[in-house]
């Protein structure tokens, strides 16, 4: 047993010192395979050229940038037969189909949607004058001239609020599917453009026949009601 002990007493301390020493040279392994790892990832090989790849992931990425319209698929007539692609405007270089002159045609399409906005709100003014005016008409008081001046400047305004959305550049992406704001504000303009063309007519037919009266009044209600709730539902 003295023996065992005296042995074991001998070799203890280098059978430590062997497996700290088998620790440090596997932390020093593991070290150097992922110092090595990190440098093959930054660093190109020797001898081996890498412009032919980074070239083609150009041309790849400039491809698919070209693959993608610069048009909406669905545009109304009307900007098509200005902004579409063999529109009337891109006899113009200013507005060639590229892409940095549609970032101006967008630039463009905004200004004339917020003077369209604008043109709306005084018209929709008009309109409540119009019909101020257009009551006591009715009651057989003298105002027919200011009647028909009232009428020229509320047409006047109108039909520019509809030519300022109907001719503006074309947004750059197609709407989403479902419901929006944008599509009830247009189904509201076909409802009171139809009742604005059919007063326009009644208000002419009227002085030789005045039984026309009720439904001149009645179409100029539904084009006011509708040009209203358009107006409010793009702004809420």
């Amino acid at each position: 047993m003295d023996i065992v002990s005296a042995a074991y007493d001998v070799y203890l301390p280098n059978i430590l010192l062997m497996k700290k020493f088998l620790l440090l040279a596997c932390l020093l392994f593991v070290v150097a395979g992922a110092f090595s790892q990190s440098k093959t990832a930054t660093t190109p090989v020797a001898g081996k050229d890498t412009t032919a790849v980074t070239d083609l992931l150009g041309d790849l990425n400039q491809s698919t940038q070209e693959q993608q319209s610069l048009l909406p698929k669905h545009i109304l007539f009307t900007q098509r037969m200005l902004w579409g692609n063999h529109g009337l405007m891109r006899n113009f270089d200013k507005f060639e189909l590229t892409p940095e002159k549609r970032q101006a045609e967008l630039k463009l399409r905004r200004g004339m949607l917020i003077a369209h906005q604008i043109m709306g709100t005084l018209t929709l003014g008009g309109m409540v004058a119009q019909g101020i005016v257009g009551a006591k008409l009715y009651n057989g008081q003298n105002v027919k001239d200011l009647h028909e001046g009232l009428a020229a400047a509320v047409n006047f305004g109108y039909f520019t609020t509809a030519a300022l959305s109907l001719f503006a550049p074309p947004r750059m992406l197609d709407e989403h599917k479902g419901y929006s704001s944008i599509k009830v504000h247009r189904a509201l303009a076909i409802v009171h453009l139809s009742a604005m063309i059919a007063t326009n007519i009644l208000a002419g037919q009227i002085e030789g026949n005045p039984s026309l009266k009720p439904y001149h009044r009645a179409a100029a209600f539904t084009a006011f009601g509708a040009f209203a709730a358009s107006m409010i539902v793009i702004k809420f």
